[in-house]
């Protein structure tokens, strides 16, 4: 059985190399994301990306929490929540664009 407390304490002992994985890894799985959202690639290929950044941004918030719920609130936590809810935004934002786009080319045929 997951112990949540376990985790969090793997969590936050193990900061430095989490967040030096994470932190590019939702950098470039959301810029991933807007270059295959702008080269108008199929829909399928961009959902999986999206899947792969939200995965990413996902983990990211959850390991900023554990901090949180000890009562660690410093300017990079918030910097750290921040990107991770930038990079869930702009991955809605491409599907949103994604669907949008589509409906207007229909459109116009």
């Amino acid at each position: 059985m997951l112990d949540f407390q376990t985790l969090a304490e793997f969590s936050r002992t193990n900061c430095a190399g989490i967040c030096s994985f994470l932190v590019p890894a939702n950098v470039l799985a959301t810029l991933l994301t807007l270059i295959l959202t702008v080269i108008n690639r199929p829909t399928v290929q961009v959902w999986q990306a999206v899947g792969f950044a939200s995965m990413f941004a996902f983990i990211m918030i959850m390991h900023v929490y554990t901090w949180f719920i000890i009562g660690v609130v410093m300017l990079p936590t918030y910097i750290l929540l921040g990107l991770a809810v930038t990079c869930l935004l702009t991955n809605v934002a491409a599907i949103l664009w994604r669907i949008n786009s589509q409906q207007l080319i229909y459109r116009w045929k």
